[in-house]
């Protein structure tokens, strides 16, 4: 199978979240990904978390699908010899280690560049390599909080909340693979090495822009208001039968709040000065709300979905995880998928949200740990079986 990025090689020494969320796009887009890992150990991720023994867990093989997997012993000197080799003929290598890690292999910038000088260097780190903080460590919540994404979630007057979405990890990987690509597309123009950077509390507060809209106008903290972020009234409504997730997002603006008053039983509304205007109804928001609600409690959160969609009025009901994997709509755009491997079976897996049309590439399961060592060490170096075994049983690989 081909793909845009057909011929690229990257070599992945990332785990958990961040760098295998970036490499794995990549790799859903043609990129060769070869994941090194640690001999016997791999990505910690394989055993977080995991639900059958000897199994990878699904928090690994959610993030490392279409790539593959070379064990190698980075605190041997043959290890990095090895590695070297491979530099040499790779186009990119992306870490996530912590600060000073890849100094201590003897593997920085100035040593991959003298072994390619046309390689991509690209690393992930909490707060950079630089700055006041560049030494803290830092995880999906510690980078949410540092970025202003907790200060800014949930109820007014409640504490700070965590977000679900991966805003921290995902994202920092979402805007490393931007960085990788362009860097390659400069390295393509130029003919040299390029050095790529993304702290994960960057990414967080790029990803917060638009809730900085406030601040930047008035200097003030913004005051977390829950549902009704954009101001009063709620964006969501309570369906029948009154499940947690039993609920409905509504835009209540224009032509739409006029058909939603139709559609409750409520024309006789319609026109009301109380509620004509967005500024009436945030003035109004109690009774706006009691209204809606009014007509959105009698119905299924789909039934409401059902007999607003085709009167052009946009909203969603709100799907919980189960849901969402069994979402018709998410199927038919192979964002959700089934997968088959030889150690797990079959499994339901999850796709690339990235279409593009002369991609042929399908979603293949994630690697065993070190499955490839053999294949790679034979088909780029040209090591025998022999050699390969010997590194084997000398802890290298």
């Amino acid at each position: 199978m081909s793909g845009p990025l057909e011929g690229i090689r990257i070599l992945d020494l990332t785990q958990v979240q961040a760098g295998p969320s970036c490499t794995q796009l990549l790799a859903w887009l043609g990129a060769d990904v070869i994941k090194v890992e640690e001999p016997g150990v791999g990505d910690r991720t394989r055993h977080e978390r995991a639900t059958e023994p000897g199994l990878d867990s699904f928090y690994y093989l959610v993030f490392n699908s279409n790539k593959r997997s070379v064990t190698l012993n980075l605190k041997s000197g043959e290890g990095c010899d090895i590695f070297l080799r491979l530099v040499g003929m790779s186009d990119v290598v992306v870490e996530n280690y912590g600060p000073g890690r890849m100094d201590k292999f003897g593997l920085g910038y100035d040593v991959l560049r003298g072994a390619n000088p046309r390689i991509v260097y690209a690393t992930i780190k909490g707060f950079g390599t630089y700055g006041p903080n560049a030494d803290i460590k830092s995880f999906e919540h510690i980078a949410q909080a540092m970025g202003g994404a907790m200060s800014a979630n949930g109820e007014a007057g409640g504490e700070p909340i965590f977000v679900a979405p991966g805003v921290g990890d995902s994202g920092t990987g979402l805007h490393c693979a931007i960085g990788m690509l362009a860097a390659l597309r400069q390295r393509d123009n130029t003919g040299e090495s390029q050095r790529v950077e993304v702290a994960m509390q960057d990414a967080v507060v790029n990803l917060m822009r638009i809730r900085m809209l406030d601040t930047l106008a008035d200097g003030k903290p913004l005051v977390r208001q829950g549902n009704r972020i954009w101001g009063a009234p709620s964006m969501i409504f309570p369906c029948s039968p009154g499940g947690p997730d039993d609920y409905i997002g509504l835009v209540l603006s224009g032509d739409s709040w006029d058909t939603i008053l139709a559609v409750a039983g409520r024309a006789e509304l319609i026109g009301d000065e109380r509620f004509a205007t967005h500024e009436a109804r945030c003035e109004n928001a109690a009774e706006v709300e009691a209204i809606i609600s009014g007509w959105t409690r009698t119905v299924t959160k789909r039934e409401a979905m059902d007999a607003l969609v085709p009167l052009g009025v946009a909203c969603g009901m709100v799907q919980d995880t189960a849901e969402v994997l069994d979402d018709e709509h998410l199927r038919a755009r192979e964002m959700v998928v089934e997968m088959e491997d030889a150690e797990r079976g079959r499994y339901i897996a999850l796709g690339n949200p990235i279409k593009i049309a002369s991609n042929d590439v399908g979603i293949e399961p994630p690697p065993l740990l070190g499955e490839h060592s053999g294949e790679v060490l034979g088909s780029l170096l040209g090591l025998d079986d022999g050699d390969v075994a010997r590194l084997r049983d000398g802890g290298v690989i």
